[in-house]
């Protein structure tokens, strides 16, 4: 009898298991993988809008810096409302021409300079939110796979929990044990269905944190299949920072601050004003010819404290470039490290260790029902798979994330080219 009760509870637990396992509704749909949800986050980021909007108007600012100083019209009238024969205007003489500013020392070249360098960070600066875009969305993508991982396993347990509680209830009915263990697996049971509540709270927000990102619900399923996929990671190579987008964004700052200090210098040369008119005599009602020059003194301002400054700034640049370049190679040197031993750790922790424990615990179960084992040996074994479970689990997320960041680093700067206008 007690052997037909034990296969009887056997089988049950087989059962319960599977529905366990396939409590998630199966779905027709095609899971919504991460470069799906990659393309769908770039349409709906404003981070990226922000990005555009740059590059828009540094174009604009380059077409602004290619423009040539206006003229002006000069218009002036002598001699009028006076004394003697200066009363009224019998004596005015009116003088209208046009002014043309004429600008020394290549200040429009070294504007557009500017301008272009501008230019180039603004497009390194849309990069870079397309890179950090995608980034956080694999982030988020990570979380939600995992959550859901992560409710699967606990359904699992709950499962094996009331199981094992309709197990010691039998034998405490026998008299095989004492209503101590049929207690005590009362309680897992509840801690285990509350554990599901609690993944199943994390699931759904995760998923609603992806959903912001993308722009729509995520109602499908998950890549299960890319999440325990670790990809073969041999020996790290050296990877030269030299065009990764965070070097190019600290190259772009040192030359923007280079051509500033070219333009600060061509700001020393005073600007030339010439201009020419044609003037009434009203007396006579005679016209003349008038020209002239106008040529700024630099007494006061003579430009060399903004050349200072723009060399300071260029100075400050380099050395903020020269950190980059060491900080880059250290970052990427020590993301290479996570990778490869976040992947050790995923291939052991999903491969031979979790077969090792659900095989265990698989044994355990057996022994406990047919009374040869007790219900600590149980207990222990269960405890063991759950969290060799939630190890492997973990273990994938900090592969994936630790992946992403490598990727997120080592980006590759995008090609510009140099405005020739």
């Amino acid at each position: 009898m007690q052997r037909f009760i034990a296969a009887l509870l056997a089988v049950a637990s087989c059962a319960s298991i599977a529905h366990a396992q396939s409590s998630e509704p199966a779905s027709t749909s095609p899971p919504l993988t991460l470069e799906r949800a990659l393309t769908l986050a770039g349409a709906a980021a404003p981070t990226l809008e922000a990005a555009t909007a740059g590059v828009r108007a540094a174009e604009a600012g380059r077409t602004v810096a290619g423009y040539r100083p206006n003229p002006s019209i000069v218009a002036e009238t002598e001699n009028v409302a006076g004394s003697g024969q200066y009363r009224g205007v019998r004596s005015a003489e009116t003088t209208a021409g046009l002014a043309f500013p004429i600008e020394l020392g290549g200040k429009r070249s070294a504007r557009i300079a500017v301008a272009d360098a501008i230019g180039n960070r603004a497009r390194i600066g849309s990069a870079l939110a397309e890179a950090d875009l995608r980034l956080a969305v694999t982030q988020l993508y990570i979380e939600a796979t995992a959550a859901e991982r992560r409710l699967v396993t606990a359904r699992e347990q709950a499962g094996i929990a009331r199981e094992a509680l309709r197990a010691a209830g039998v034998r405490v009915q026998a008299g095989r044990a004492s209503p101590l263990e049929q207690q005590r697996a009362d309680v897992l049971r509840i801690n285990a269905e509350t554990a599901v509540e609690r993944a199943q709270r994390l699931a759904d927000v995760a998923r609603d944190n992806l959903a912001r990102r993308i722009g729509q619900p995520v109602t499908d399923a998950l890549d299960m299949a890319w999440y325990d996929r670790v990809e073969g990671y041999g020996p790290a190579q050296p990877i030269a920072p030299a065009g990764t987008l965070a070097l190019a964004a600290a190259r772009a700052d040192a030359t923007t601050a280079e051509a500033q200090v070219r333009l600060a210098r061509s700001q020393r040369i005073p600007d030339v004003t010439l201009s020419a008119s044609a003037r009434r005599l009203e007396a006579t009602n005679d016209v003349a010819a008038v020209f002239g020059v106008s040529i700024p003194i630099p007494l006061f301002n003579n430009g060399r404290a903004s050349v200072a400054q723009a060399r300071a700034q260029s100075d400050q640049a380099q050395a903020l470039r020269r950190a980059a370049e060491l900080d880059t190679a250290q970052d990427i040197a020590r993301a290479q490290v996570e990778v490869a031993n976040a992947a050790t750790s995923a291939r052991n922790a999903s491969g031979p260790a979790l077969a090792s424990a659900t095989e265990a615990a698989r044994i355990a179960r057996i022994g406990y029902r047919e009374g040869k084992f007790g219900q600590l040996d149980l207990l222990d074994a269960e405890r063991t798979l759950s969290e060799t479970r939630t190890a492997a689990i973990d273990a994938l997320a900090t592969y994936h994330d630790a992946k992403a960041r490598l990727e997120r680093l080592v980006a590759a700067a995008p090609s510009l080219e140099e405005n020739d206008r």
